[in-house]
């Protein structure tokens, strides 16, 4: 007894045909947009490669670039097939082509649902990488004369007024590392000197943030210097006082950013999961009704469509039958082979 079968006659085989064909081209475009998501993932991640000490991987866009050429050249070859099904000539150079493309399909949904699930448990890696990376760059913020470290300022200052962050954590980070050059530091001058010696490592340390953690939405002008110290600027308190500088840590900024196209992309690849399984149940039932046709010359006759042509129990236990054979057969041959190296 086949597993959900359908009644067709011509005007739904042609409806059926019309409807495939138009999914497919739907689902070729839906393969652009993730080949295009891959490109654009892999863009951002470059952007801020530095930020992650060159270290973040590109695993998930290179697989959303893959699966999305991929996509295209089967739903491509998909709405060829249905395009030219009603006609008994040209259907009948793809009909052995069907099988060997719907067991395709159906590895092809199985990557799609390994890339799914990367989108979302990859984002854990994302944060360490992140969280190791900005330590390091908060670090290696001065080193604007040291080659390979000589844009880490601009990226760094672009970054925390793009996303309006502030530090890894948060902006007390700039208070442990010396953010500002030697050369740029008078040490003729006692207070310079002071500070620098009344360190154990000999580093200029100072309660301040560069001028990128500055909030340009806060009324007061901006105060990036002394930000512990209440004597130092009128009328403040730092323990009580709204700061105007960014207090959010770019770290969790950036993670948010990354996770939410991460998840956006990933129930993407889910949806279309789900396209792709109608697109390969509507060609099924559209070749097993153009097999079953009672008088393949009269197109307006009854046919009969299916998704299995046994029950689901019956084609499960068959199907584990047929991979045992395919396994003894193996053993036996690998058996035959071992006597005759032996003599």
């Amino acid at each position: 007894m086949p597993f959900m079968p359908v009644k067709f006659d011509l005007p739904k085989r042609v409806k059926l045909a019309q409807g495939l064909w138009m999914l497919y081209w739907f689902s070729v475009m839906v393969g652009i947009l993730i080949f295009s998501l891959g490109i654009f993932f892999k863009i951002e991640l470059r952007k801020r490669s530095e930020m992650m000490d060159n270290n973040e991987s590109h695993l998930v866009p290179n697989l959303l670039i893959l699966m999305g050429i991929v996509a295209c050249g089967i739903n491509a070859f998909g709405g060829k097939v249905c395009h030219d099904s009603l006609d008994p000539i040209k259907f009948a150079k793809w009909k052995p082509m069907l099988k060997p493309y719907l067991l395709m399909c159906c590895g092809f949904n199985a990557l799609l649902l390994l890339t799914a699930l990367l989108c979302f448990l990859m984002q854990f890696a994302v944060y360490l990488t992140l969280a190791e990376g900005l330590k390091n760059s908060i670090k290696f913020y001065k080193d604007t004369d040291t080659p390979g470290r000589c844009f880490m300022k601009r990226t760094l200052d672009m970054t925390q007024i793009e996303f309006r962050c502030c530090g890894n954590n948060n902006y007390r980070d700039w208070f442990e590392v010396q953010w500002i050059s030697n050369r740029y530091l008078d040490m003729s001058n006692d207070e310079v000197k002071d500070r620098v010696l009344s360190n154990v490592e000999q580093k200029f340390l100072m309660d301040s943030v560069p001028f990128s953690c500055c909030n340009p939405g806060s009324p007061r002008p901006c105060i990036q210097h002394h930000l512990t110290n209440n004597s130092a600027h009128y009328d403040y308190d730092h323990r009580t006082e709204e700061l105007n500088i960014w207090t959010r840590g770019c770290r969790e900024a950036l993670f948010a950013y990354y996770s939410s196209m991460m998840n956006s992309i990933g129930a993407l690849v889910i949806a279309t999961i789900i396209l792709e399984s109608v697109d390969m149940a509507g060609l099924k039932y559209l070749s097993t009704a153009l097999e079953t046709m009672s008088d393949p010359e009269n197109p307006e006759c009854e046919s009969e469509g299916w998704l299995l042509e046994k029950g689901v129990k019956e084609t499960f236990t068959e199907t584990l039958s047929k991979l045992k054979l395919g396994g003894k057969s193996n053993q036996v041959e690998e058996g035959g082979e071992a006597p005759e190296a032996a003599t």
